[in-house]
């Protein structure tokens, strides 16, 4: 099992001069981290590579920056849909320079786009196809992508481990997975560990946090459930924590976290750190 931490825990936007951050996740004892990107968000891969590798840090990636609203895999034009594919691969692109072992998030739509209406049958034909390109092209860059569930608030397309079984079913590729968010979660579903054992034959990882995106323990997140579901189903994969920052001025608010609940990176991830394992080491 590899523990890890998003890199808004510790800043708005990752640079070259965010490098220092790695040493401070790899002191604290983490083994992974989490790299937020987007076409706003410039550094230099080489450097950052370089640096991980030295530490012994995994890295992964994920949208957080600018994501084009017409680069979406669900749009129902076909223009969008192909500007959506080349937008991801290039995100691929910049995960092998980086020697990421994964893409994860809301691939299959885009994240803030919440239509009325439920997932309809051509939405995820539509959404399949796709995923089962970009799969493909991220097995060829040697990088898995992985698809997040998140709540209804964000997206109507994939709330729930059972929506996300079903379209990686559809979408039919090995190098497709899953990762759980104990934040959207809270929303989505009555029983945490049923939920864990739904996406456990596609599981790669889990986003760790209350149900308020603070430090996990102490709130909402039936946190004895979890562990029970992930031990049972020997789960070896990757445990990353993940909030936003609350001592920059605006990042949390823009983020929609309204409460001061990340205000010192090193403390949180101590913190979360010294609980998640004790829950599921001990």
């Amino acid at each position: 099992m590899k523990f890890g931490a998003h890199s808004y825990i510790f800043t708005d936007r990752w640079t070259d001069l965010s490098l220092p951050h790695l040493d401070t996740a790899r002191e604290l004892g983490l083994d992974c981290f989490e790299i937020g990107v987007g076409d706003d968000v410039v550094f230099t891969p080489a450097l950052t590579r370089r640096h991980a590798a030295a530490l012994g840090l995994e890295l992964t990636i994920s949208p957080g920056g600018l994501w084009p609203l017409e680069c979406d895999l669900s749009s129902p034009d076909s223009a969008e849909r192909a500007a959506g594919l080349a937008w991801h691969k290039k995100q691929l692109d910049l995960a092998a320079e980086l020697g990421a072992v994964a893409y994860s998030g809301s691939l299959y739509g885009h994240t803030g786009v919440v239509r009325r209406h439920s997932p309809l049958p051509e939405e995820y034909e539509r959404i399949a196809e796709g995923l089962h390109c970009l799969a493909e092209y991220g097995q060829s860059r040697g990088t898995a992508v992985v698809l997040e569930p998140m709540s209804h608030f964000r997206t109507h397309l994939v709330n729930t481990p059972e929506q996300v079984m079903r379209l990686l079913a559809m979408a039919d590729h090995p190098n497709l997975l899953a990762l759980l968010d104990t934040y959207h979660m809270v929303v989505e579903v009555r029983d945490y560990a049923q939920a864990i054992r739904t996406a456990a034959p596609r599981l790669w990882g889990l986003h760790a946090c209350e149900n308020d995106r603070g430090v996990p323990g102490g709130g909402l997140v039936p946190w004895p459930a979890v562990f029970s579901a992930l031990r049972e189903i020997e789960f070896d994969g990757y445990i990353i924590m993940e909030a936003y920052n609350s001592s920059i001025p605006g990042f949390a608010w823009q983020r929609a976290m309204f409460h001061n609940v990340c205000p010192d990176a090193a403390a949180f991830i101590r913190q979360g750190l010294a609980f998640l394992k004790a829950g599921l080491l001990a």
